[in-house]
């Protein structure tokens, strides 16, 4: 075959890929388990107040894999696939990178130095590719749930400065933020008084509930989809958002 005959034009219709992070507490499952026909694999247990599909905890990253497999390979109707969350699947690897290598702990997998990172994105990429594969199969979206930290951001224009990340090591974080076709961090509005530099919530319940999704030096965010700036944590907010981007 010509390799110009398998050349394709026009914007291809994909469920997205969503990683959505903030601090405990602010409605980040809450989210997820918002979009259509959610199944969650959960990583840690902390679904016992959200009235949504689950498979049971895992315990093991062969435990994830498993669940990843009887969804891509199995009969449903689900439509949405979450991992929540992250950061505890990133512990189950680093469990089972110290297995492979017989250690205690990461830092001293694969002789050290922080080969044992490393060599986790083996299983990253395993993670990754299940997804792709369920995405592409079932055609369903893929919404991953992640805590926040703050980290010191190095950049190469300006001082560095503190910003918020997903909570994973820096290597997980490069691969699954480029991997995602959203990167969306929830927090509370907060105002802050000039003249005592202490914040207060914006409105009701600890401050209004947001979703930030452009990188600034507050956060860590991004979009394939046109998306204002920042919007309302809900999914129906993000719809909205979406429907008004296509039409951009």
């Amino acid at each position: 075959m010509n390799l110009l005959e398998t050349i394709t034009t026009g914007k291809a219709q994909m469920p997205p890929r969503l990683m959505i992070y903030g601090s405990e507490g602010v409605g980040k499952s809450t989210f997820a388990a918002s979009s259509p026909k959610p199944i969650f694999i959960q990583t840690e247990d902390g679904l016992s107040e959200i009235d949504c599909a689950k498979f049971p905890l895992c315990t093991s990253y062969a435990e994830v894999v498993e669940q990843l497999k009887a969804i891509r390979d199995g009969e449903h109707d689900y439509a949405t696939l979450c991992i929540d969350s992250l950061d505890w699947l990133e512990r189950l690897i680093w469990d089972r990178v110290c297995a492979d290598y017989g250690v205690k702990s990461i830092e001293k997998a694969d002789g050290g130095y922080g080969k044992g990172y490393t060599y986790a994105l083996t299983y990253w990429r395993e993670i990754v590719k299940l997804l792709n594969e369920i995405r592409a199969r079932k055609q369903m979206a893929v919404i991953l749930v992640a805590h926040a930290k703050v980290e010191r951001f190095e950049d190469p224009e300006h001082p560095a400065y503190d910003r918020y990340q997903p909570r994973l090591h820096k290597s997980a974080n490069s691969l699954v933020c480029e991997w995602a076709d959203a990167v969306l961090f929830a927090t509370r509005r907060m105002r802050v008084d000039s003249t005592t530099g202490k914040a207060a919530p914006v409105g009701a319940d600890g401050g209004e509930r947001i979703l930030r999704t452009n990188g600034s030096p507050a956060c860590n965010a991004k979009n394939r989809y046109s998306l204002p700036s920042e919007m309302a944590l809900s999914w129906q907010a993000f719809m909205d958002g979406m429907k008004a981007g296509a039409k951009k």
